[in-house]
């Protein structure tokens, strides 16, 4: 009995802890994402009726990052929480034809759109203000992008910092880090 016992909890944890539903474009598809028309303008609307921020999440198709966010990172009850309560998260795909309107009226493919933003890493979040001025680009008007996957703690520290507008009072977002570091070790 102990034996069949031991080797059912073995089986157990040898599955993932948080598998993330992937869509039929191989993207993860966590219940927080927005499904849009990708028209950024009106996606902004959205988001501030809601008081949230607009976040936009590049990811592409068996990016071993995007899995490591979606399965370790995002699932975190303190990262969930904060990004249900507090972004308007749209996903686009490095590699998609979804037609995507950014806010100086530019419609492209969202592939052709990352190569006019610069994105060139998966994942790759992208943070907007509240307000974004007439003809003005998505990464222009971005308060803070991050190129790359990273760990518990900064990704908490991001979503805190974008929230609480710690880039308008020229809060550097390192020694914030830092800060939240300390904290964590505190606790």
């Amino acid at each position: 009995m102990l034996r069949r016992l031991f080797l059912i909890a073995a089986a157990t944890l040898a599955l993932p802890a948080f598998a993330v539903e992937l869509g039929d474009d191989g993207l993860h598809k966590p219940t927080w994402l927005r499904e849009t028309f990708k028209d950024l303008r009106e996606d902004l609307v959205e988001a501030n009726a809601e008081g949230k921020r607009l976040l936009l999440s590049y990811e592409q198709r068996g990016c071993i990052y995007c899995t490591e966010m979606h399965e370790k990172i995002f699932t975190d009850p303190a990262i969930d929480k904060l990004i249900r309560d507090h972004y308007f998260v749209v996903q686009l795909n490095l590699f998609g034809d979804v037609e995507v309107t950014d806010f100086d009226g530019t419609t492209l493919s969202e592939k052709e759109m990352a190569m006019r933003w610069g994105v060139m890493f998966t994942p790759t979040l992208i943070f907007l203000p509240e307000d974004v001025g007439e003809g003005v680009s998505a990464p222009d008007a971005a308060v803070a992008m991050m190129p790359g996957a990273f760990g518990k703690v900064t990704t908490e520290a991001l979503l805190i910092w974008v929230r609480d507008h710690g880039y308008e009072g020229g809060e550097n977002f390192q020694k914030f880090v830092a800060e939240q570091s300390i904290k964590e070790t505190d606790q």
